[in-house]
């Protein structure tokens, strides 16, 4: 099976990352954590104080399996994720080879557009950082959702992040199922 890794660098957005997670156990996926930071603790702390266990620390991981590359947005923790050489190289890797990208709120204009990862293609981001996409189509909605890429707006939108990301990989049948366990679907 293949595995989804999400980064958590300290100051991510605690409720993008977590909610992330639990959508995506829910429909049967696997996903890992992974700590973004010095390689001293596989805690780390999110931009309102939530510290969280990573599962694994980034210089140790190995993306070979991976399916979806996932980064949750958050300041400083986005700027932490596009810091990092070893997030870098694992997503312009996991791009060059057509891999799976999700990114929401700040990440995809901080992360993913230095790396040219959003050029030529349609996204969203968190509002006001539009101005930092230069080669993307942007969208003032939720989520705008491709075959390999999906971004998300911001917090109140993780959900429909994370469900778009179970729905491109478990179809629409088990989204809408996790989904009306979650009360998200039928909308109101």
């Amino acid at each position: 099976m293949n595995h989804s890794y999400i980064f958590l660098a300290p100051g991510f957005e605690e409720i993008e990352a977590i909610a992330t997670v639990d959508v995506l156990r829910r429909a049967g996926m696997n996903v890992t954590t992974v700590a973004v930071n010095d390689g001293s603790s596989l805690s780390i702390k999110g931009s309102h104080g939530v510290i969280v266990e990573a599962d694994i620390f980034v210089d140790n991981a190995d993306f070979c399996d991976a399916e979806w590359l996932i980064c949750p947005g958050g300041m400083p923790g986005a700027t932490n994720l596009a810091a990092n050489p070893s997030v870098s190289s694992a997503l312009t890797a996991h791009f060059k080879k057509g891999g799976k990208i999700a990114a929401i709120c700040a990440s995809p204009a901080v992360v993913l557009e230095p790396l040219g990862i959003l050029a030529g293609r349609e996204a969203t981001c968190y509002p006001g950082m539009e101005g930092m996409i230069v080669d993307a189509k942007m969208h003032d909605t939720p989520v705008v959702a491709l075959d390999t890429l999906i971004t998300g707006k911001g917090p109140a939108f993780t959900l429909h992040f994370a469900l778009a990301i179970v729905r491109a990989s478990k179809g629409e049948s088990v989204a809408q199922e996790v989904g009306s366990g979650l009360l998200v679907y039928p909308k109101p």
